[in-house]
């Protein structure tokens, strides 16, 4: 009980870190920060292109086998990424 309510107080007593806008101009009018959805939509978007290149008029298939290889690394960090975002109020 003890404790908890040091870690209480500590939290309270520490005052929010101020950014200067000389590092970060975009403080000033208020936006610090990134677009996570934009960013996950973006690379479905990619993905489905990707594989919409294979249907292309191609003389052998290692167009192909970039083309899959990349669009499934893709995947791979959006199915981390997902993973991520749920355990995230675990910690």
């Amino acid at each position: 009980m003890i404790v908890a309510s040091k870690a209480v107080e500590k939290r309270q007593q520490a005052a929010p870190a101020k950014v200067d806008p000389r590092d970060e101009p975009s403080a000033e009018w208020g936006w610090h920060g990134g677009f996570p959805k934009g960013a996950r939509i973006a690379g479905w978007v990619t993905v489905v292109a990707l594989l919409a290149m294979i249907y292309n008029n191609h003389e052998n298939n290692t167009e192909n086998v970039w083309l899959i290889a990349i669009a499934a690394g893709i995947v791979i960090g959006l199915l981390v990424d997902i993973k991520k975002k749920r355990t995230a109020w675990r910690r």
